[in-house]
Order: structure tokens, then C-alpha cells, then sequence
């Protein structure tokens, strides 16, 4: 049985600064948001994306694959970590806690 080390599977993230001013770059904006979407990253905050992978040679594929799909404005930076790096990563929600959301409203139809 082998065992999943915390330092060989990795983490990416893609932190990115995107113009908006016009709806032309709002579009291409949001494709490029799509295209991280498709390829399997996870909003962890509103410009930064991340994804998992089960090794740096997986990450290296999806860090060429972002490289493909760049904009052609803006500012775009990939950082790779372990998944030990990660772990390490302290995360703060604010201090005052959240309202939970309201129950969905079950709509009956005959």
C-alpha cells in the first residue's frame, strides 16, 4: 500500500489582475475565469484560483495548460506548492461569524 505524501502532491494557484473597463475586456475576463473552470481550478477568492494535483508532473501540465490560455492584458502569476505548504496556509473568515443561509423555499407543483 503506498502512502500519499504531503510533499509530492501539489497545489497551484493562479492569482490574476484582469481589466474591466470595458465589456470587451469583461468578456475576455471571464473567459479566462471559464477556461480555469474547465480545467478543474476552484475559486478560493475572487482572482485567485487553485487546483490540486497528484504530482508536480500534473501540475506541470495544468501550469503549461494556463499558460496557453492567458490573456493578452493584464497580470497573471502561478505559484506551485506541496500539499504540506498548503496545509500550513492560515485562513481567517472574519471575526464577527456569519448568518447561516435561509433554507431553500420548496415550490409545489400539481
Amino acid at each position: 500500500m503506498s502512502c500519499i505524501s504531503k510533499y509530492r502532491v501539489m497545489w497551484i494557484l493562479v492569482f490574476f489582475d484582469l481589466p474591466t473597463e470595458t465589456k470587451t475586456d469583461r468578456k475576455r475576463a471571464t473567459g479566462f475565469r471559464k477556461a480555469l473552470i474547465d480545467d478543474g481550478f476552484t475559486m478560493f477568492q475572487f482572482s485567485i484560483y487553485i487546483r490540486h494535483c497528484a504530482s508536480a508532473a500534473n501540475a506541470e501540465v495544468h501550469i503549461k495548460r494556463v499558460q496557453s490560455f492567458l490573456p493578452q492584458f493584464g497580470k497573471v502569476g502561478i505559484l506551485c506548492i506541496t500539499d504540506k505548504q498548503f496545509g500550513d496556509l492560515h485562513l481567517y473568515f472574519g471575526k464577527k461569524p456569519s448568518p447561516l443561509p435561509l433554507a431553500g423555499v420548496q415550490l409545489e407543483l400539481f
